[in-house]
């Protein structure tokens, strides 16, 4: 990655770091790098590790009201790092704590003025100061009080318990339940609409979008920032990597975006997916729809917002050794695709799904006797014999989702999408911002799992 495809600082591989280290250290020099060091504090309140590139922070957090170090960090509004647009009235308070008389903001820092005019000012402005573990006008018992006290002992890592318990108790179960009532009456009376595509809407927002969140929000903890560079309105194209040997990756990603957004990313799938029994239909009543530059095209003209992930099996199937390196980006195909509609490209970048599922071996005699891309044996496996079934759970790794800066496609004009050349320096940009936004976010987490 140059400094002219990213316009910052050239991004440093791990491997690239150690190997500088090793050089300094056999000349005599200093073993640490003397470059500075970004001044924010991650979300687990750890110093950043990444190097500044502007205003005195990396690009992961230059862009963020993230304290300093020596400043106790924020906690988000939500376990998704933000609160979602699309929520109810009731789930939105019961997310920021103004029933039991707390304000909280998000990590933009926007209770340090707003919250005042929602109720619980002086709280908010406790928690925006740094003063959270005090516990001022917090109900002692209640969930909010309970938040404080464990970030006032250290125990950050325990409020995600605490805000599952807070769920199951809590107006945001009687929310969808409510929603789950209500998607009943209206399959009864056929008060509901299936598009051209099979694009059930009712369905994947009232239940299979539900069943979802727990696992973003508890089970992967999922946060994510950039989500100012997804249209709004309009056609786009979402470009991610793909990994975790099934695509769970592309779910959570959905879910992360229509939370913050209450936008639909309509996937582009292979023809495996819609040939294999019920998830072929299921996939389609989601959204999704096969990987082809003719649906692709229909959606972007209908002003659709449509996700890809172009490695593919490829990326899906790799193995351990493999992790976070971008398999290749096949011919263009998506690039084509967004230069004909004119839609912004969004490279996004996700953390954290390679790990739910380590693969160890691709089994190809087996993958090619039953007619699968690849047949893998993953780290789970090896506990069977003492776990039984539950060993073959997804790891519970903290997923970091980054939504880097949109390509524009309407300066370059329709016309490249018919030269080859163009397409793959195009998608080789694509690929490389990708693979830039992975090596910062790893460089910047200290965990798998905390």
């Amino acid at each position: 990655m140059t400094e002219a495809a990213h316009g910052d600082a050239r991004v440093y591989s791990i491997a690239e770091e150690r190997a500088a280290r090793r050089a300094r250290e056999r000349a005599g020099g200093p073993a640490d790098d003397t470059r500075p060091r970004c001044g924010a504090m991650t979300a687990a309140g750890r110093p950043c590790r990444n190097y500044a590139v502007a205003g005195g922070r990396c690009r992961v957090h230059a862009d963020r009201r993230t304290p300093a170090r020596g400043q106790p960090p924020r906690r988000p509004a939500g376990l998704a790092g933000a609160t979602p647009r699309s929520v109810s009235p009731a789930a939105e308070r019961a997310v920021t704590g103004v029933g039991a008389g707390v304000g909280a903001g998000d990590e933009t820092g926007a209770s340090d003025g707003g919250d005042a005019q929602a109720g619980g000012a002086a709280e908010a402005a406790d928690l925006a100061g740094g003063r959270a573990g005090s516990g001022g006008g917090a109900a002692h018992g209640s969930f909010a009080w309970a938040a404080q006290e464990l970030e006032r002992r250290g125990l950050g890592a325990a409020v995600d318990g605490l805000e599952l318990l807070r769920d199951a108790a809590d107006d945001r179960f009687l929310d969808a339940l409510r929603g789950l009532i209500a998607f009943l009456r209206r399959r009864v009376t056929g008060d509901y609409e299936i598009d051209h595509f099979g694009f059930d809407e009712d369905l994947t927002t009232h239940v299979l979008m539900p069943l979802l969140r727990p696992l973003h929000r508890h089970y992967w903890r999922v946060t994510s920032h950039g989500i100012e560079h997804v249209p709004a309105t309009g056609g786009g194209l979402l470009v991610a990597n793909h990994a975790g040997t099934l695509p769970v990756d592309a779910l959570i990603t959905r879910l992360d975006i229509f939370d913050q957004t209450g936008r639909h990313a309509r996937e582009l799938g292979a023809d495996l997916v819609f040939r294999t029994p019920f998830v072929g239909e299921l996939a389609r009543k989601t959204g999704a729809t096969l990987a082809s530059g003719d649906d692709a095209d229909r959606l972007l003209a209908d002003g659709e917002l449509v996700a890809v992930w172009p490695e593919g099996y490829k990326g899906l199937g790799k193995r351990w050794a493999d992790r976070y390196k971008l398999q290749r980006f096949g011919r263009g195909g998506f690039v084509a695709t967004a230069l004909r509609a004119q839609v912004p490209i969004v490279p996004t970048a996700i953390v954290g799904s390679e790990e739910i599922y380590p693969l160890l071996f691709d089994l190809r005699i087996v993958a090619r006797l039953l007619g699968l891309p690849y047949f893998p044996v993953v780290a789970q496996m090896l506990a069977v014999p003492v776990l039984g079934p539950f060993a073959l759970l997804p790891l519970p790794s903290r997923w970091i989702i980054e939504y880097g800066e949109e390509i524009d496609t309407a300066e370059l004009g329709p016309e490249v999408a018919e030269d080859p050349m163009a397409l793959f320096d195009l998608t080789d940009h694509v690929r490389e911002r990708i693979q830039g936004m992975l090596q910062r976010n790893l460089m910047g987490r200290r965990s798998v799992f905390l």
